[in-house]
């Protein structure tokens, strides 16, 4: 996957990208670097949507769920940490 950028919702948004990943810990900054860093991309069992899951810049493992809007733009849906 190419350079990517997310589109991100207003931060206080209580329905937006960016508070359902500050639930899990995580920052916009993690989830573009795992978006144009991924070690590894495949579809979500749940959705059908793409994901890819990689490395945060302090070395936590997450997956990214994400709807792509052109070739290089997404929509982050939602990012968790997983196992390796």
């Amino acid at each position: 996957m190419p350079l990517v950028d997310a589109i991100w919702d207003v931060p206080d948004d209580p329905e937006g990208n960016v508070q359902h990943i500050a639930e899990h810990g995580l920052t916009p900054i993690d989830v573009e670097y795992v978006l144009n860093h991924p070690r590894r991309r495949r579809n979500s069992r749940s959705t059908g949507r793409p994901m890819v899951f990689g490395l945060t810049p302090s070395c936590e493992h997450i997956a990214v769920v994400f709807e792509e809007i052109d070739d290089s733009t997404v929509y982050p849906i939602t990012a968790y940490p997983v196992e390796e």
